[in-house]
């Protein structure tokens, strides 16, 4: 069993790595979050989670212990596959992913492509007491309520005619910078952004 692999990237795309160890070129499939740390041609470290099945050996290459255990964790989940588990890890941070699982925001997690409600919904009640240790609680509190308030402004803003997907960006950013955003605030803020 491969746990790891160490060497050259030699081929980089956002969705999968050849790392070249001792001449031996590896085809890894990663997540975009992977992806974005490592360099064409440069020396890198990354924690493998093979799949053998009837038809093919999988590789899926991991930046960090705590995004293959959450791809474990995933893909245990009846109707969720290796390529929909890194397409979630792709579309959302292991904190994000640990929050609307702990919080039940089936929606957010539907955000990732080819994931449907029933698999949300199974990945939330199979998945609820494994996830705490990849986010932080109090954390989870705030973000659910950031949530609550940004889904607010944003109808609010849909009723006065400006398209959610021109002012969600917006409201993201304003959140991080001022997390207790009451929604009256976040939306005068947006209308003053946008």
């Amino acid at each position: 069993m491969i746990f790891s692999l160490q060497g050259i990237v030699q081929e980089l795309t956002p969705t999968y790595a050849v790392i070249n160890v001792n001449g031996v070129g590896y085809y890894t499939g990663i997540s975009l979050m992977t992806s974005q740390k490592l360099t064409l041609n440069k020396e890198t470290f990354l924690f493998i989670q093979q799949i053998i099945r009837e038809d093919a050996h999988l590789l899926f290459g991991f930046n960090s212990r705590l995004e293959k255990e959450m791809f474990n964790l995933l893909i245990s989940v009846n109707g969720v596959g290796a390529v929909s588990a890194l397409i979630l890890l792709s579309t959302l941070s292991l904190d994000e992913i640990a929050s609307a699982i702990l919080s039940g925001n089936s929606a957010l997690i539907q955000k990732a492509k080819g994931i449907g409600a029933k698999t949300a919904e199974r990945i939330i009640v199979d998945l609820k007491d494994k996830v705490q240790k990849f986010s932080n609680p109090e954390e989870n509190i705030s973000s659910f309520a950031n949530n609550k308030i940004k889904d607010e402004a944003l109808s609010a803003l849909e009723v006065l005619g400006i398209p959610k997907r021109s002012s969600e960006k917006i409201a993201d950013r304003i959140l991080k910078q001022i997390p207790e955003t009451s929604v009256e605030e976040l939306v005068k803020q947006i209308l003053k952004n946008i």
